[in-house]
């Protein structure tokens, strides 16, 4: 019985880390899941969707990784990290309010928490998009 709870816990954890990460990165996950749609909906097939889908994921976040890197003016900058950033703030938002609808009786702190959770993942894929390593000098 205790091993159960002991999986069980760490199931759950195991959940969580896995959403926190696709909020993150929510930008490159959505780009390659449409791209993965597309591709399956034109007869590539599961596996050749899959394929397209990472691909055009890490093509995705690449790209933006480069220009965040290379792009000198801080404006420019600033557009490419909120291109990235902002779904996934928008994901951590409705990520900590599918958890806490059925905690959080109380409409204000359910919305505190849910702004606090959405601006936590908005940071940390702004941070994961600054220091992600473009070495360009090759």
């Amino acid at each position: 019985m205790v091993a159960v709870m002991f999986m069980s816990v760490a199931l759950v954890t195991l959940l969580c880390v896995l959403a926190y990460n696709l909020a993150v990165y929510a930008l490159p996950f959505f780009v390659g899941l449409a791209a993965a749609q597309f591709a399956y909906e034109t007869g590539a097939g599961l596996i050749g969707a899959g394929l397209v889908g990472l691909f055009s994921a890490g093509v995705a976040f690449g790209v933006l990784a480069v220009l965040f890197e290379t792009i000198r003016i801080p404006i420019i900058r600033l557009i490419v990290a909120l291109i990235f950033a902002a779904p996934a703030a928008v994901a951590g938002y409705a990520l900590v309010h599918g958890v806490t609808k059925e905690a959080v009786p109380s409409d204000i702190w359910r919305q505190i928490f849910c702004i606090a959770g959405g601006g936590f993942v908005g940071v940390s894929a702004w941070m994961r998009l600054a220091t992600s390593t473009v070495n360009l000098s090759r």
